[in-house]
């Protein structure tokens, strides 16, 4: 395999990112390598049994522990909000400071303890975490290579392509494409994945990782199991 750390974005929020994002993770983990996940920011807090918690990073968390029972929290996400929102806004609301320098620290102190660590964006590429830096800025201070997460949906080439030339224009390189169902099927959801398959191929040369059909079961979830994430990674091709 030509890599094993990846930054994971998409055309939006709620496409699949985590879900995505940590099925990638055991797939790695059942290729023998000691794959972890990061997230710099999360935006997102419920309460259950008594603890503030962030449903994605809970995911996240929940494989990472497979081969590294130790991990915390803290240590696989530096920031979590509390409001559902754009990060620099809630950040703002509750009086925080969003600092890159210490995404990209933690980040790298994971790389250096694993080599190999799937990181998950927030939202869509260029999210901001202040007045002056986005998640761009943070996928080009850790260069790795880029998989994007497609709702496939209406309005979703467009959203791929300007994602993809965003990710372009940073120098970065769009390693491949999923092809996510956050609903039901319909009779363009073929067409639109063959056309992005072409497109994003010929333009980028993003291979395409796979197709995750939609799934009531999946949809319902706020935290994957084990058992779905085993799943949703028989879809991706990951060669």
């Amino acid at each position: 395999m030509k890599f094993s750390s990846f930054f994971i974005t998409g055309t939006d929020t709620e496409v699949g990112k985590t879900l995505i994002a940590s099925s990638l993770i055991l797939k790695l983990q059942e290729s023998g390598f000691k794959t972890v996940g990061y997230k710099p920011v999360a935006a997102g807090m419920h309460e259950s049994n008594g603890n503030w918690i962030n449903d994605d990073i809970e995911s996240l968390l929940k494989v990472s522990k497979r081969v590294a029972p130790e991990l915390q929290t803290k240590d696989i996400c530096p920031y979590i909000l509390k409001e559902p929102a754009a990060p620099h806004l809630v950040a703002e609301i509750e009086g925080a400071r969003l600092d890159m320098q210490i995404m990209l620290h933690q980040y790298q102190a994971l790389q250096n303890k694993f080599n190999s660590v799937v990181v998950e964006g927030a939202g869509g590429f260029l999210v901001p975490i202040d007045e002056n830096q986005n998640l761009g800025d943070f996928a080009q201070g850790i260069h790795l290579p880029v998989i994007l997460v497609v709702n496939i949906k209406l309005g979703c080439i467009n959203h791929a392509l300007l994602t993809a030339e965003a990710i372009e224009n940073r120098g970065l390189s769009l390693f491949a494409w999923v092809a996510n169902s956050t609903h039901s099927e319909n009779e363009y959801t073929l067409s639109n994945i063959e056309t992005l398959q072409a497109q994003l191929l010929k333009k980028f040369n993003a291979h395409f990782l796979g197709h995750i059909p939609f799934s009531k079961e999946i949809a319902q979830q706020n935290i994957y199991s084990i058992d779905e994430l085993i799943s949703t990674s028989k879809y991706l091709l990951l060669k």
